[in-house]
């Protein structure tokens, strides 16, 4: 029997589409980095493969005997310092995976995309598959080297090796090996009270597990050269923040912002050498409509996101578990939360 490689299992929606094909009973090989932390992938059986993908050699090397693969394996940071180092991951990692699956022959590849790279809707609307990508113009390292990781896949697919394409939104759950790092951190910040505000847009949430689930229905019955979003439930960051705080116990952010006014601030801030919790491409994301309708994903794949609320709670409560009662010892106090809001120009000096 082949195998079937993973790249990314270490991370958040790796290591849950790894648990899957597990239980499916595919023949694993995970490829991580050296000092990668494995212990989440405890009580997977599969063969580990040690390289990087944005080292060909080393992907070359994994790719022997491969008859599938799930390529998860990137970045999502939007800080400016990582610019670069986002397309080399994104775009030239997905390059050297896929012309190294085509060489070796394999019979399927599954790209796991981002719903950003389909675009965003204008306010108040929804968007599918099928929308002109028009964010390009925002400049966001993130978005655009996701859209061009699309177009090397699609570039590989028309020379042969059968690809599809997987959308996820922001991915929310349980069972993250690195909550500081991806879209759990949002629950964390809340959590620790190290959020100032929020901007007039809105965003997509999605299961974690349901996203691994739609990754195997993407691969048993996706149509080649095709993408498939998997959302789930539609929020403004208002709705969204405050379904947070209710389900946490934690007060809502207390600002409403104006996002360009944000950005410029957070900008003037960088340039100065001013360190944030966050950065000007995650402001400029934050004022989109990232809304998007899934009926392609439902009547294709067969595919059915849980409700939200289950999700949502499931998230809160495990990051919970995970921060116990450093929490409370390590929130920002009101001070901190207005000085930061009156850097970022959010809040009058006289409040």
């Amino acid at each position: 029997m082949s195998k079937t490689l993973v790249t990314g299992a270490t991370g958040f929606v790796g290591l849950h589409v790894a648990r899957e094909l597990a239980q499916r009973g595919d023949d694993l090989r995970l490829l991580a980095r050296e000092r990668s932390n494995l212990e989440p992938l405890d009580g997977i059986d599969y063969e580990l493969a040690t390289g990087d993908v944005t080292d060909r050699d080393s992907v070359r090397r994994a790719m022997k005997g491969v008859g599938r693969v799930f390529h998860v394996a990137g970045t999502t940071s939007m800080r400016s310092r990582d610019r670069i180092r986002v397309f080399d991951v994104n775009v030239e990692g997905t390059r050297n995976v896929f012309e190294e699956a085509l060489s070796a022959g394999a019979e399927r590849a599954v790209l796991t995309s981002s719903s950003s790279a389909v675009g965003a809707a204008r306010p108040g609307e929804t968007i599918d598959e099928e929308h002109p990508f028009t964010v390009g113009r925002l400049g966001v390292a993130y978005i655009n080297s996701k859209h061009d990781a699309e177009l090397v896949a699609m570039r590989t697919a028309a020379r042969g090796l059968p690809v599809v394409i997987v959308n996820p939104s922001f991915v929310l759950g349980p069972d993250d090996p690195n909550p500081r790092g991806t879209s759990n951190a949002l629950i964390r910040r809340l959590l620790l009270r190290r959020i100032p505000g929020y901007v007039d847009g809105a965003i997509n949430i999605v299961d974690v597990r349901d996203v691994a689930r739609g990754h195997l229905l993407a691969d048993e019955h996706g149509e080649t050269s095709e993408r498939y979003l998997l959302t789930g439930r539609n929020f403004t960051l208002q709705r969204l923040f405050a379904d947070l705080s209710r389900i946490a116990g934690v007060p809502t952010p207390p600002v409403r912002m104006h996002g360009r006014l944000v950005v410029m601030g957070v900008e003037g801030m960088e340039q100065v050498g001013i360190r944030l919790p966050t950065s000007p491409d995650e402001v400029r994301s934050g004022t989109q409509w990232f809304t998007y309708r899934n009926e392609k994903a439902r009547e294709e794949l067969g595919w059915e996101p849980r409700p939200h609320e289950e999700t949502l709670e499931d998230a809160v409560r495990w990051q919970q578990q995970e921060l116990g009662d450093r929490a409370e010892g390590h929130q920002l106090t009101d001070f901190a939360m207005r000085a930061t809001g009156r850097a970022l120009g959010l809040l009058p000096f006289n409040r």
